[in-house]
């Protein structure tokens, strides 16, 4: 911090020996310090991600901007009065600051469009609201009443949205620049507030010019140096809460400059509310569809068998109660298999688990290559064991398609110690209407059991679970 105090030194210095010509000299420090502000950012958004310092440095460079104007208007236009252009500057440094505020980094890429709409719609009305106040050549008491209180809800949302992003934020590198942000907002609030509401009569190049240095002096510090220490950890349910509602910050910073708008051009205020309405709207659209995406992939995700690929128990649960339910209800047929690798414990202890997860893989491609109908359902029932659910098909034709899987895989040639890979399967079929789940998998694991007691790579046929309705 010792640099930001220098120059706040030299500044003052400045002020007490150039008397008349102190003015020209206080521009220096006055358009300086957000540069040098600006600069640090910068650095830090390469150190750190662009997301948060980059916005912040624009912020800077707008209001440097700005008072670069101010000095053109009043030192080079034989002091003819602040223009618009200075005063729109001014209030358009809070909108970048705004927007990586209410627009999460994470976000998809269209959410993030809508929101830089929105932003850019914010700038808008900010310039329609500085035009319709202020005239080429300044403002009259209500114009300037009216933007110092355009200032004050400006510099009010930034350090409240900045204070609540922080308090909810769970990420050390986005807490410091909030953190920053914060400190940040604070102190140019308090400032920008004195100077708008005291010293607004003021000139430039008097003392009060070294309290407009310290917000900049400040954030170049802590942007330089800071690295902030522990601190409490918001809830996972105020951190959603904080998430959920900060894309309302922009749409309701439109609504309040409409709103604002209201006394001096009632369309574009009515248009402003039409804007932020839609926008939101649009934006929360896209988030909706954005979790639905996502709610499916987790849906899936949770349904298949990470290792072969095909479903999981869990789903395979799912639809044999499903089919059973259906079969009792309308009288449909429906065949199980259970399938169970030959020797494979055998398989892993001769030729190691990498080999024995190659071989599961490969087994579960071929039973799904001859599942073809979409009722069909090919699941990993646990360890080397595979089910297949097999709706509407008959006695005759469960049979033929069980044989087909068998030969299949022995088809393959899979290596297997001994020989290659083949598969036991039991085959059991329900044609009763109170046909139970659970009676349907004992049939098969019985049906498999006496396939391997017959020596293995067989189909066996649990005849007892042929029960009619009647």
């Amino acid at each position: 911090m010792a640099g930001p105090v220098l120059l706040l030194l030299i500044h003052a210095a400045l002020l007490a020996t150039m008397g008349d010509q102190s003015a020209h000299g206080s521009f220096f420090f006055l358009i300086g310090t957000p540069l040098l502000a600006a600069g640090i950012c910068l650095h830090r958004a390469m150190r750190d991600g662009w997301e948060g310092w980059m916005s912040l440095a624009v912020a800077m460079l707008f209001w440097a901007s700005g008072m670069a104007a101010t000095m053109v208007s009043l030192l080079m236009q034989d002091g003819s009065g602040v223009g618009n252009l200075s005063m729109l500057l001014y209030v358009l440094y809070g909108v970048p600051l705004i927007f990586a505020l209410a627009s999460p980094v994470d976000e998809a890429w269209p959410v993030r469009l809508v929101d830089a709409v929105l932003a850019g719609a914010l700038g808008y009305f900010f310039f329609r609201y500085v035009f319709a106040m202020a005239t080429p050549v300044g403002t009259d008491d209500s114009g300037a009443a009216a933007l110092r209180l355009l200032f004050d809800i400006e510099n009010s949302y930034i350090l409240l949205f900045a204070i609540v992003r922080l308090m909810a934020c769970q990420e050390e590198r986005q807490r410091d620049f909030l953190r920053v942000l914060a400190a940040y907002a604070g102190l140019y609030l308090l400032v920008a507030a004195y100077i708008n509401h005291v010293e607004s009569d003021s000139d430039y190049g008097l003392w009060p010019d070294l309290l407009i240095d310290l917000p900049f002096l400040l954030l170049a510090g802590l942007a330089m140096a800071w690295r902030g220490g522990a601190m409490p950890v918001a809830s996972r349910r105020f951190a959603r809460l904080v998430r959920a509602g900060s894309p309302l910050m922009l749409p309701a910073t439109v609504l309040t400059v409409s709103t604002l708008l209201l006394s001096h051009d009632a369309r574009l205020a009515v248009a402003g509310c039409v804007v932020a309405t839609l926008g939101y709207g649009l934006r929360s659209v896209l988030v909706q569809l954005r979790s639905y995406d996502e709610q499916d992939r987790l849906a899936e995700l949770s349904h298949v068998d990470a290792l072969t690929g095909v479903a999981n128990r869990r789903l395979f649960d799912e639809v044999l109660r499903r089919e059973a339910a259906r079969a009792r209800r309308y009288g449909g047929a429906l065949a199980l298999m259970m399938i169970d690798i030959d020797h494979f414990k055998r398989l892993n202890d001769q030729y190691g688990h990498p080999i024995g997860d190659a071989r599961l893989r490969e087994v579960a491609a071929v039973l799904a290559a001859h599942a073809r109908r979409g009722t069909d359902l090919v699941a990993r029932y646990g360890g080397e064991e595979f089910a297949v659910i097999m709706p509407g098909l008959h006695p005759r034709e469960a049979a033929d398609m069980a044989e087909q899987m068998r030969a299949a895989v022995e088809g393959r040639r899979l290596p297997a110690p001994g020989g290659v890979v083949t598969v036991s399967i039991g085959l059991a079929h329900l044609l009763a209407r109170d046909a139970d789940p659970a009676e349907l998998v004992d049939s098969a694991d019985r049906a498999l059991y006496d396939a391997k007691r017959g020596g293995r790579n067989r189909v066996g046929v649990e005849r007892l679970a042929l029960v009619s309705a009647g």
